[in-house]
């Protein structure tokens, strides 16, 4: 069942650019154009784009922030636009730079307010934040105030909030963004929960690792139009994008050959080889700390905008 659906969306917006002294030119730009996709129930999405792609735009129409220029947009059988306060009851909304938390308030109380605004009957209210509390490891923190809690902690707090009225979808605008190792871990393995649970997550980031460790589904969004819609290893393959692994030798020596992987730069006891994206850095990995003196190594993404190049680039040549 789908539980999202897009038909033909486009959403425009009005710029004023001065053109003189006196004079102002208008001009229409269009954010999303002619968007089309659906989202089955329990689906995690990875949708992705670079910077002004559309994402944004995408996400505040399907909650109701901004209504489109044209089109027609359904989540959960209701019109976002017409029905806002209706669909709120439905919905979680997690934007990493920004919190739904209160500031000064310790972060239970947060978490009250949210119960009143929802109306969520209490003993359903106490059962869903003790298993918040607990998977996000909150129990130190709900008598803290949200000012003083670091951005790890903040974004923990947010996907507890997000979710304590059991929403059927749940969007995610960069949850990771600006956290440690550790805290990024620990926001992943919730969210798989949530959604092996049976929520629908729709996640927006520039972190190519949330969409492999999380999504089963990516869709890849330009000029706000969908330029692919498929898996991760599909995409990759489909521009032939390359992760990078990072490796600092005890000392300088030779390029470093291993099958599978290439060097594409050296400096000093620093080498840097590149590989398919779509194959798996362990055997690569494990090759090379065999063969020769490591200090250190580390395995680089490839950046979203890379992606999408060499994507286009592929199907030019193809």
């Amino acid at each position: 069942m789908a539980l999202i659906e897009l038909d033909e969306v486009s959403r425009t917006f009005v710029i004023r650019t001065k053109a003189g002294r006196l004079r102002r030119e208008r001009r229409e730009v269009r954010a999303v154009d002619r968007l089309s996709f659906t989202v089955g129930a329990g689906e995690c999405v990875g949708y992705i784009g670079p910077n002004g792609a559309g994402k944004s735009t995408t996400v505040k129409m399907l909650t109701g922030i901004l209504v489109p220029s044209s089109g027609r947009l359904r989540v959960a059988g209701v019109d976002p636009a017409r029905e806002r306060s209706r669909l709120a009851r439905r919905i979680g909304v997690v934007f990493g730079q920004r919190t739904t938390l209160w500031w000064d308030l310790p972060l239970r109380d947060s978490y009250e307010l949210a119960r009143r605004l929802y109306r969520i009957e209490p003993r359903r209210f106490a059962a869903n934040l003790d298993r918040c509390v607990e998977l996000l490891q909150l129990g130190e923190l709900l008598d803290t105030p949200v000012r003083q809690l670091s951005l790890g902690q903040r974004m923990r707090g947010d996907l507890a909030a997000a979710l304590l009225h059991d929403p059927e979808v749940l969007y995610l605008d960069e949850p990771t963004i600006g956290l440690d190792v550790v805290s990024k871990v620990r926001v992943r393995e919730f969210l798989r929960e949530v959604n092996a649970a049976g929520t629908t997550v729709l996640l927006t980031t520039h972190d190519l690792t949330d969409i492999e460790q999380l999504c089963g589904r990516v869709m890849v969004i330009d000029h706000g139009r969908v330029v692919y819609d498929g898996s991760l290893p599909g995409l990759h393959a489909l521009g032939g994008s390359e992760r990078t692994l990072v490796v600092d030798l005890v000392r300088e020596g030779a390029p470093i050959e291993v099958t599978g992987a290439r060097v594409v730069r050296v400096e000093g006891a620093r080498q840097w080889l590149a590989f398919p994206a779509a194959r798996s850095a362990a055997p690569i990995v494990a090759a090379v700390a065999e063969r020769y003196p490591l200090v250190d190594l580390s395995v680089r993404e490839p950046v979203i905008e890379d992606v999408i190049a060499r994507m286009y680039q592929g199907a030019v040549i193809g």
